[in-house]
């Protein structure tokens, strides 16, 4: 895969280079119990967050895709940002879910995509990437081995993970039943596949990473093929989006409210 020739790119490396150290040394022991998923000698690590089980009762899934800065194989660094706001006190009482937090690999990336140097127009490749197709291999494992209601499976990320939020649902549109992408990107031209899925998209106007463009680009492919999505853009906010998103009780009420 290659990514955009564009400032989308150097805010990539940027955000890597920045990140990841920050990443390896805060990230903090939590709620979410560590694991491995391991398929034909392929490895994703992932922490997994269960509710207050109840065995009568079938549970929402999350599943939380991280951003460049926490890859690796510390099976920690992707519960830096973001995720731990589906882990608190009362976000645990009021939307009890299982949430699944893969860590990528270092060097491989959630989406499988190519951009135009000209404009960075996102158009997705025809196959996954090996980290996707490993991700949702654990998703379908999961919901073998949980009670999970699959009418309600959703899926997050922000910055490369919201990236990797547009590419699966667009790979695999009626696996999940709504989507939060978080300064990420799309391919426009497919907004066709996913017009039928709730989607609440979130960036900042400053964001100098990740175009805002990109998120306000998809809205409007998504009205023109018919669907109704949210978009929230924060002024004066640059690339940690995500602080607000996550912490946004109407965002996490809508997310739980829907269903297939």
């Amino acid at each position: 895969m290659s990514l955009p020739k564009t400032k989308i790119t150097t805010g990539f490396l940027l955000f890597t280079l920045l990140f990841t150290g920050l990443s390896r040394s805060q990230a903090q022991p939590s709620r979410f119990s560590a694991h491995k998923y391991i398929k034909n000698r392929d490895t994703l690590n992932y922490r997994f967050l269960f509710p207050d089980y109840d065995t009568f009762r079938k549970y929402p899934l999350v599943v939380f895709l991280h951003g460049a800065g926490e890859r690796g194989n510390d099976n920690d660094a992707q519960l830096m940002w973001g995720v731990m706001n589906f882990a608190t006190d009362q976000s645990m009482l009021s939307h009890p879910a299982f949430v699944l937090a893969p860590q990528c690999p270092e060097k491989t990336q959630w989406a499988n995509f190519t951009a135009n140097p000209a404009n960075g127009d996102i158009r997705i490749a025809p196959e996954p990437s090996g980290t996707m197709s490993l991700l949702v291999q654990l998703i379908h494992e999961v919901i073998k081995q949980n009670r999970i209601d699959t009418n309600r499976i959703y899926i997050t990320g922000l910055s490369m993970g919201g990236y990797g939020t547009f590419d699966a649902i667009m790979r695999y549109p009626d696996l999940f039943a709504a989507a939060v992408p978080v300064c990420g990107g799309g391919d426009t031209s497919k907004a066709s596949r996913i017009a039928h899925l709730p989607i609440w998209m979130f960036h900042g106007a400053d964001d100098v990473v990740v175009s805002p463009d990109l998120s306000a680009n998809m809205t409007r492919a998504l009205f023109n093929a018919g669907a109704r999505p949210g978009f929230t853009l924060y002024p004066e906010v640059g690339h940690f989006a995500w602080l607000a998103a996550y912490s946004d009780q109407n965002m996490m009420e809508w997310l739980f409210r829907q269903h297939k």
